[in-house]
């Protein structure tokens, strides 16, 4: 059987794998072996076919604001966003 060693993981990724591992009582190994496996067996339905997703985004872009409504939304969305003040997430 080969062997595949990786490096340069980040922290909380492997401590994620770590935590999932012991609760399903398996070692981090069999853990990503079993990640693997799941993902390859099926890609598809970890990957959405890019065309049809673009395809999805069909007129979503339309609105009835001006370009200056809406670049002026988007800035302010931007200063007011929580998004960043979590530092507490897996890829922070």
């Amino acid at each position: 059987m080969a062997n595949l060693q990786v490096r340069d993981i980040d922290d909380k990724l492997y401590e994620s794998v770590r935590n999932l591992a012991i609760i399903e009582k398996r070692s981090i190994s069999q853990e990503v072996v079993l990640i693997l496996e799941k993902y390859l067996s099926s890609p598809l339905a970890f990957k959405k076919n890019p065309t049809e997703e673009f395809l999805s985004l069909a007129g979503s872009w339309e609105d009835d604001r001006s370009a200056e409504e809406i670049v002026q939304d988007i800035r302010l969305n931007r200063r007011n966003s929580s998004r960043f003040r979590d530092t507490d997430e897996l890829f922070d």
